[in-house]
């Protein structure tokens, strides 16, 4: 299936790129999504039209994400956990974790959008990514404190 992105997808390609997907694929997400259009004559000629607007759109949103993670960055959080030695977590702090505790500092990231190289299960200061636009990743930490009995 041939099809037109209206933006840009991950591992797919950018804003205007005629790009060869599985049916389903552009079936039950693209389309719906109105992430792409079908390549026919038609829809080319008004992309032509929107191509202006559609990556004047891509530029402002790259923008705003490029504020965002800046912001981000330069956010402390911080944890309190149960241990059982003063060291290892009883559990392990997750995605949601971190998606609650930056809900609370006033940005709403979905947990799908952080990003763990492994799993948080001691205390200390611990690295994680948050990824707001296809293009911009913010690098952040966490420090997990132990709780005191």
């Amino acid at each position: 299936m041939q099809l037109i992105l209206l933006e840009r997808v991950d591992g797919l390609g950018n804003v205007g790129d005629e790009v060869g997907v599985k049916p389903g694929y552009g079936r039950n997400f693209l389309l719906p999504h109105e992430k792409a259009i079908i390549a026919n004559e038609s829809n080319r000629k008004v992309f032509e039209r929107r191509r202006s607007v559609l990556e004047e759109k891509h530029q402002d949103e790259l923008g705003k994400a490029k504020g965002v993670a800046s912001k981000l960055a330069e956010l402390e959080l911080s944890i309190i956990r149960a241990t059982s030695d003063g060291k290892n977590l009883y559990g392990s702090v997750s995605s949601t974790d971190l998606a609650n505790l930056l809900t609370d500092a006033g940005y709403d990231v979905p947990r799908r959008f952080i990003l763990l190289d492994e799993q948080i299960k001691a205390i200390g200061d611990h690295a994680f990514r948050v990824r707001l636009h296809p293009d911009v990743t913010a690098d952040m930490s966490i420090k997990v404190d132990a709780e005191s009995l």
